[in-house]
């Protein structure tokens, strides 16, 4: 209820203060996933730069045209990393789903305008983020799913069986949200090339990883625009950005690719119209945030704490392996980590119970499946509790051994 009288200040604080009692403590670095952290110096700049831009709306940049040229410089840097031609062009939005749903409703519109196609569908693996189905559903796309190989990548032989005549879009992810491992982007571009369908990388994930990683030396398999037949990306700042939520980009390799993204409307009695994505009113804060986390870092940061992230990943990695009655799904190529029982073990493991005893040490990682795993996001916030991480997961295992979780699920959801 609405308080009759206002509250205090700091009786505000103190009642938001004890909601969060129960939070995971990212700041101890024992999430893996949903907050990413820097470290203190951009906390610093976070905490200096958002009091400016707090109240400020993107709705109209006409009278913001400092979120304006904020979103231009944003988009440029990330199409410049995502090896974007000169013509590349697109807009920020306000995390992957939405970058996501964008990318589902440009490939309708575009179907629909050029090549007249009223029952659109849509092509994409099983490990394809949840955001494609969602996007399906909102803008009427069927949705054809196909199975991943034993690796966890994308079957393309599948996708190439379920695409048609109808397909607007095709989808690959690099990597992919599940097992951390990246879809055969160049065949999966060329098939959505031969029956003239977009094609959307979505890199949520690793827009903010994989190039540093190829500064790094790394090699990587073609992910990105230097695949032709790759028609948009998707890329979150807000992950291993590492700038506040909410702060995405979606990149198209052309600005008339990217017209199909953006709703245009004067047939009301308040004048023209135009929004680039769901939202109306977009929140300028994270905007100017992640300009400012980007613009901190630079690429020497983002090299450093990428390089950390993967010596600590291959850390873990090794780590759990040596575990007996654990393993690692597929081959984590960049960040992601999903860790599952061992087939084969003589001594069952529920890995849900294992996660249950890891939650009650102060670690979270979310549960998902088929099959069961645990999924670690592993980011510069983690890199110095590895240690500890592997010795309390080596306990926890040899704990848990013939227990079973009562509860099966595997929420990733905002449900009440």
């Amino acid at each position: 209820m609405l308080p009759e009288q206002g509250m205090s200040k700091d009786d505000v604080i103190a009642a938001l203060s004890a909601m969060r009692v129960n939070d995971v403590r990212w700041q101890d670095g024992k999430t893996f996933g949903m907050i990413y952290d820097a470290g203190p110096e951009v906390h610093e700049v976070i905490e200096a730069v958002a009091p400016l831009f707090v109240h400020d709306n993107a709705l109209n940049t006409m009278a913001f045209p400092s979120l304006g040229q904020i979103q231009r410089e944003v988009v440029a840097a990330t199409a410049s990393l995502l090896h974007g031609p000169h013509t590349a062009s697109g807009f920020m939005t306000s995390g992957g789903t939405e970058s996501i749903l964008m990318a589902v409703k440009s490939a309708r519109e575009r179907g629909r305008s050029e090549r007249g196609i009223g029952a659109p569908n849509l092509v994409l693996a099983e490990s394809a983020h949840a955001a494609f189905h969602k996007g399906g559903h909102y803008f009427g796309l069927e949705i054809r799913k196909v199975p991943v190989r034993e690796d966890f990548k994308a079957d393309v032989g599948a996708m190439a069986n379920a695409v048609d005549e109808n397909t607007v879009l095709v989808v690959g992810s690099a990597p992919q949200y599940p097992q951390g491992v990246i879809d055969p982007i160049n065949e999966i571009a060329a098939l959505a090339a031969d029956v003239g369908a977009n094609m959307h990388v979505d890199a949520c994930m690793g827009g903010f990883v994989l190039p540093f990683m190829e500064m790094n030396g790394e090699e990587l398999p073609p992910w990105d625009f230097r695949v032709e037949g790759v028609t948009s990306i998707s890329a979150d700042i807000h992950k291993l950005g590492y700038a506040p939520k909410g702060a995405s980009v979606i990149v198209h390799r052309t600005k008339e690719l990217r017209k199909y993204q953006t709703f245009v409307f004067d047939g009301w009695l308040g004048g023209f119209y135009a929004s680039p994505s769901m939202q109306g009113t977009r929140a300028g804060l994270p905007m100017a945030l992640a300009w400012a986390v980007m613009h901190t870092l630079g690429i020497e940061g983002y090299r450093r704490l990428v390089a950390e992230t993967i010596e600590a990943r291959r850390t873990m990695v090794a780590g759990i392996r040596d575990i007996e009655g654990v393993d690692v799904l597929g081959k984590p190529e960049a960040q992601i980590v999903a860790i599952a029982a061992a087939p084969g073990f003589e001594d069952p493991v529920d890995i849900f119970a294992v996660g249950d005893a890891m939650r009650e040490r102060g670690w979270f990682h979310d549960r998902q499946g088929p099959p069961d795993s645990l999924h670690a996001t592993v980011s510069a916030g983690n890199v110095m509790v590895i240690g500890d991480y592997l010795r309390d997961l080596r306990e926890s295992v040899a704990n848990m051994l013939g227990e079973r979780a009562s509860d099966r699920s595997t929420n990733y959801a905002t449900l009440e």
